[in-house]
C-alpha cells in the first residue's frame, strides 16, 4: 500500500513539520531499522489547539482530537525526516502521555485518537502499535496530550 495514496484517499493533509522545541533531535534512527520519535504535541502549523486537562477542561472527544493531532505532527515529522512515509514496515510502540485530573481514567480512550489515525493509514497489521497510556499532571505548554513513537523501517 502506498501510504501518500492513503492519506489522499482519506482526505488527510499532513501539518507542515513543528520545530524542535528544545535540545534534542526529532528522529533517532537506531539497530538495523528502528527508528525513534520524540514527544509530539498537538498544536498543528503552529497554532495552539487545546489547553489543558482531561477531566477538567477537555473531554474525552476533545482529546481524542488533540492524540490525532499528535499523530498528524509525528507522521509530518517522520516524512520531514525519512523523505518518504513508505520507508514505514511497521509502527512498533505509542506512548501516549494525557494530562488529567486524578480522577480522570480514561486514558486509553484517549490514546485511541492516535491509534485510529495510524491504523486507518498503515493498515491495522502494521498500524496499531503496542502502546502505553499514562495519565500525567501536567505536559509542556499544559498541552492535553503528547504521543511518541518507535517504528520499524523496511529493508
Amino acid at each position: 500500500m502506498d501510504v501518500n495514496k492513503r492519506l489522499e484517499q482519506l482526505g488527510i493533509l499532513l501539518p507542515e513539520a513543528p520545530n524542535r522545541a528544545g535540545l534534542y533531535v526529532q528522529t533517532k534512527e537506531f539497530g538495523e531499522r528502528m527508528v525513534y520519535v520524540s514527544g509530539c504535541g498537538p498544536d498543528l502549523n503552529g497554532k495552539e489547539e487545546l489547553k489543558g486537562k482531561l477531566g477538567e477542561e477537555i473531554s474525552i472527544e476533545q482529546g481524542q482530537l488533540a492524540a490525532r493531532n499528535c499523530m498528524l505532527n509525528a507522521l509530518a515529522i517522520l516524512k520531514k525526516n525519512l523523505g518518504d512515509l513508505n520507508r514505514i514496515q511497521s509502527v512498533v510502540k505509542m506512548l501516549a502521555f494525557i494530562a488529567s485530573t486524578n480522577e480522570f481514567y480514561s486514558q486509553p480512550l484517549v490514546a485511541n485518537g492516535a491509534s485510529q489515525l495510524l491504523s486507518e493509514v498503515f493498515g491495522e497489521e502494521a498500524g496499531c502499535p503496542s502502546r502505553s497510556a499514562i495519565g500525567v499532571n501536567v505536559l509542556p505548554g499544559n498541552i492535553p496530550v503528547e504521543i511518541e513513537l518507535l517504528l520499524e523501517l523496511k529493508k
